[in-house]
């Protein structure tokens, strides 16, 4: 089963032309972690003690909520999850999260800070699997 944890040059191309000048834009976050945090490749030290995914996952985010306010995200939603009610069988997600940002040109500028990037490795290491949807608000 493939599994998705960044995006490619493709899908980073085709979502901003997509979503650029639409005003705010909510990123539908959902994350599956790994039982056991896995930091080889990532860039960043192994941790001295084994941590699990959700607990690297809780740091990313300690880390990154500063960096994401300043530059003009929101974390609006968090919740924990599992399997679908309507969708594929045991397929199930961990965590759900609903961020916000002023715009498609804000996501950009903070995913590709050096103020993100250096700790975004812990997300890397927590996950397991994950998907990112963007949402913008449209009339009924």
């Amino acid at each position: 089963m493939k599994t998705y944890i960044g995006p490619t040059d493709e899908s980073q191309k085709e979502f901003y032309l997509q979503f650029k000048g639409k005003g705010p834009i909510t990123m539908l976050n959902l994350v599956k972690f790994k039982p056991i945090a896995e930091y080889s490749g990532t860039g960043m030290p192994q941790a001295k003690e084994r941590i699990s995914g959700k607990e690297a996952y809780a740091k990313y985010l300690e880390l990154t909520l500063p960096v994401m306010k300043k530059a003009g995200g929101n974390i609006k939603f968090y919740g924990s999850c599992g399997d679908f009610l309507i969708g594929p069988e045991n397929k199930g997600w961990d965590a759900v999260l609903l961020v916000e940002y002023e715009s498609v040109d804000v996501f950009v500028a903070f995913a590709q800070s050096e103020a993100y990037l250096k700790n975004a490795g812990h997300r890397t290491a927590s996950l397991e699997d994950s998907r990112l949807l963007p949402i913008v608000a449209s009339e009924l």
